[in-house]
């Protein structure tokens, strides 16, 4: 899929110092790894004075259309539960520093760093394009998973709603699909998800990483609150929406500890289902990510990335299939234990439901009357 047409990108930049700041994962426009050229601030001495090396002021969000050329996108994976996936967005807001999408922004030319978050990029005819998607001949229905490399109810989506867009088309058609996000706005899709969730069509997952506020800001900053995440899985449940939590990811001496008691407080609140999986550190996120463990909590970042390597084979990331979800030695597999023995203790599932495929009906052909809402 071409890069969507905008502004040339911003100069790389090395790492800031002492950079952190309010609502954004990281202010470094780190290089993505096709990158040509790399550039370091340097004092030549002209200006007399360290003002000149001072970091220029944000940029806001900029959200850029696309048309895409088309939506779903197929997995053959054996380490993802899922074959096709759907994403109204690229980049995402929330800022959460240890997303392992940052990374897909190198394919625009963009920086995994800063422009993952504050450069959107929209996908404005997703619904369209699924419409075509579903009506192609031979189009076989299994569940579509919404969401799954960036948060498509991002703050963004409350503007544009191109979810509501492409799970308007999934409820008109009775086509499963999942979703997982981090974000109460999906609370306002219920009228549509709910009433696909009585007929085992649609099912949801709340991210929840962890229960301490301040830790949540600093790590996912414009993501909303643990406490509002409850409250999101509270609602979906009561609604009768089957709702799970990820507590995903899993990263040692930081969110590690509390996974327990996420797990019980998620069940309070009327999940049915849990699952999480260990820290990802993939390309230019490695980086990235120890860059904010020495901003954040100098005092345990050689100890977090010590153990994350312990899990990755010797390295900051392992991109095996079989391993890369998974982690592996000792470690991982405590983790794992503690995972499923608090499972079996909430009465959590581990799997997701099984949702009907067999109410699939097609969308009518480009130009033909619509036949109405079908619940």
């Amino acid at each position: 899929m071409p890069a969507p047409t905008i502004p040339s990108p911003r100069p790389a930049a090395a790492a800031p110092a002492n950079a952190a700041v309010k609502g954004r994962g990281t202010t470094w426009a780190i290089a993505h790894r096709f990158e040509a050229d790399a550039r370091e601030a340097f004092d030549d001495g002209w200006d007399g004075d360290a003002s000149a090396l001072e970091a220029p002021p944000l940029p806001p969000t900029l959200v850029v259309d696309e048309q895409a050329r088309r939506i779903l996108s197929e997995n053959d994976s054996p380490d993802i539960g899922f074959e096709l996936s759907l994403n109204p967005y690229r980049g995402c807001e929330h800022g959460c520093i240890y997303c392992y999408a940052r990374p897909t922004h190198a394919y625009l030319g963009w920086s995994p760093g800063l422009d993952f978050e504050t450069r959107i990029v929209a996908k404005r005819n997703a619904a369209e394009r699924l419409q075509e998607a579903l009506r192609a001949r031979g189009y076989r229905p299994r569940a579509i998973a919404i969401g799954t490399v960036t948060d498509a109810y991002q703050p963004v989506e409350r503007r544009l709603q191109l979810t509501r867009a492409v799970i308007q088309v999934l409820h008109d058609t009775r086509h499963p699909f999942s979703v997982i996000t981090k974000s109460a706005l999906v609370e306002r899709d219920l009228n549509l998800i709910a009433p696909m969730a009585a007929e085992r069509l649609a099912c949801v997952d709340l991210t929840l990483t962890t229960l301490d506020a301040a830790l949540a800001r600093r790590l996912e900053p414009r993501a909303a609150s643990p406490e509002r995440r409850l409250r999101t899985i509270r609602t979906l449940a009561e609604a009768g929406v089957p709702v799970g939590v990820s507590v995903s990811p899993l990263i040692p001496f930081l969110n590690e500890p509390e996974l327990e008691r996420i797990l019980e407080a998620a069940r309070e609140a009327g999940a049915s289902r849990a699952f999480a999986i260990p820290l990802r550190l993939p390309h230019e996120l490695s980086p990235l990510f120890r860059d904010w463990l020495v901003q954040h909590v100098p005092e345990r970042a050689a100890r977090v990335m010590a153990r994350v390597r312990e899990m990755r084979g010797g390295r900051d990331n392992d991109p095996r299939f079989g391993s890369r979800m998974r982690g592996e030695g000792i470690w991982a597999e405590l983790l794992r234990q503690r995972l499923h023995k608090a499972c079996a203790r909430l009465g959590l599932a581990r799997a997701w439901p099984e949702l009907d495929v067999s109410r699939f009906c097609p969308p009518p052909e480009a130009g033909a009357p619509q036949q109405g809402a079908l619940f």
